[in-house]
């Protein structure tokens, strides 16, 4: 079975590759924005045509939230056309496509769970252009996967909790951190298993995927220091509105990015553990990494 893996340099696209090596897949291609330029269409379709591929894992993404609000044009070329350009080419050569999406396609009202076929209405640039890119993966394709994800982190790249750790390490004692933004925490190691499971199987939808368990980024910041030792930072709880007072220009945000699970028990797919011993096992690989 041949795999493409794109944006096979971020931090999921690494623990995917990663895994497949671990699960001895030796036909598998990792690109990145310097090996193929996905908004170019014919070159998307040529190479596509080129390599074969019997699955697409299609990581690649704008993701910069608040940055993307300055060039919504490029994102849109980003985040929805490529992802049209694949899925024609996927069409044509008979791939299957697994899509990473995001909590971001919903707009965050209320307090219940989203549901897979839940009302999309994205409040940022980048929620919208990732729905739009949804939605053209599923007018082309009849199987599909999209697994939409949350608050990611993984050893290769940046993320939340590298941020907070840099800022630990630079003699930070006190930080303003959001309280009424509520979701889960996604480790791409786990993930990255969960998605090798699904294309050894013939089960195809929407999945939401991200480590059990809910938090707020307020209380995900004071799990961090806690388990990695730095019990003297004051984190202070603030809302949404009073963070982007202390920080404006900021994309909008959903408050409410719990994901219901449904669809991955209905699939007979196993859960991912909590987010608490994902965080355990994440800061023990920065440590065995030495960067911790």
């Amino acid at each position: 079975m041949k795999i493409l893996v794109t944006g096979v340099k971020g931090q999921l696209g690494y623990d995917v590759t990663k895994e497949l090596a671990e699960r001895n897949y030796e036909n598998v291609v990792g690109i990145d924005i310097e090996d193929l330029d996905l908004t170019k269409e014919f070159l998307v379709k040529d190479f596509i045509k080129m390599l074969k591929p019997d699955i697409i894992i299609h990581n690649a993404a704008r993701t910069a939230v608040d940055k993307a609000e300055l060039n919504p044009d490029k994102v849109y070329e980003v985040n929805a056309l490529a992802t049209k350009y694949l899925s024609e080419a996927a069409n044509d050569c008979g791939a299957k496509i697994m899509y990473i999406s995001t909590d971001y396609v919903f707009d965050g009202k209320g307090d219940n769970f989203f549901e897979v076929n839940s009302p999309k209405n994205g409040l940022s640039v980048y929620g919208v252009t990732k729905s739009k890119g949804e939605d053209f993966l599923t007018s082309i394709l009849d199987k599909y996967r999209i697994i939409r994800i949350s608050w990611v982190f993984g050893i290769n790249g940046n993320n939340f909790i590298k941020t907070m750790l840099k800022l630990a390490k630079s003699g930070k004692k006190e930080l303003n951190i959001v309280n009424d933004q509520i979701g889960s925490p996604t480790y791409t190691h786990d993930l990255a298993k969960l998605m090798c499971d699904m294309i050894e199987t013939e089960k195809y939808g929407v999945y939401h995927a991200t480590n059990e368990g809910i938090c707020s980024w307020c209380e995900f910041a004071e799990y961090i220091f806690k388990v990695a030792g730095y019990t003297d930072i004051k984190v202070n709880p603030v809302s949404t509105a009073e963070y982007k007072k202390l920080v404006p220009n900021q994309a909008d945000r959903p408050l409410n990015s719990r994901l219901s699970k449904k669809s991955l028990d209905d699939a007979g797919f196993g859960r991912l553990p909590d987010w608490h011993d994902a965080v355990d096992r994440y800061l023990i690989e920065l440590k065995e990494k030495g960067e911790l």
